[in-house]
């Protein structure tokens, strides 16, 4: 059997497919991910405040609901005046809708993650400020590696130019560096607690 730490240092030396870096790159952060368990998700999202605070022309915040290993931001609502949407997966694509509260206008949807009901106003891609990109790690050049299906970068690719790419994450979800395909949307920055 090889040992993790092979793999990732195999994955670093360039020895692959990029498609197969990032494979083994996956199946490394999903073993850090179990192995540490739910993180500090206040410490990240005060300093999502703190960055929305210094940004008030970032109006529409695209943030998401928590799987397992992913920042809950839950409270990020409640502690600052913005309009907030939320990912739905339709067709195949990710769809925002407008959210007034968690506890109202969500429900438990596609892959078990909480998603907007039917009903609540569709906001287009063209329109939100700042997208909180969740992923299963990041790098500080703004590389992104989710968990495989596209939805982020499919949408993200028709964000409008100006709009803001944020990944959230956990700090043991900061890697040295993330090959990237064609096809992957960089983050503008990474927000890790």
């Amino acid at each position: 059997m090889t040992n993790p730490d092979d793999r990732l240092a195999e994955y670093l030396a360039g020895d692959l497919t990029r498609k197969h870096r990032k494979v083994l790159l996956r199946q490394e952060l999903r073993r850090k991910i179990d192995d540490h368990g739910p993180g500090d998700s206040d410490n990240v999202v005060a300093e999502i405040i703190a960055y929305l605070r210094e940004r008030t022309y970032l109006h529409v915040v695209a943030i998401f609901a928590a799987l397992p290993g992913e920042v809950d931001l839950r409270s990020l609502p409640k502690a600052i005046g913005r309009v907030f949407v939320f990912p739905k997966v339709v067709e195949n694509h990710l769809v925002f809708f407008r959210v007034n509260s968690f506890e109202e206008d969500l429900e438990l949807g596609a892959y078990g993650i909480l998603e907007p009901k039917d009903g609540l106003e569709v906001v287009a891609v063209e329109k939100i400020d700042l997208f909180l990109c969740p992923g299963l790690g990041f790098d500080l050049k703004g590389g992104r590696v989710g968990r495989g299906k596209g939805y982020y970068d499919r949408v993200l690719e028709k964000a409008r130019a100006g709009a803001v790419k944020i990944g959230v994450c956990f700090g043991y979800q900061l890697v040295d560096e993330i090959t990237m395909e064609e096809h992957d949307i960089r983050m503008n920055g990474v927000i890790a607690g």
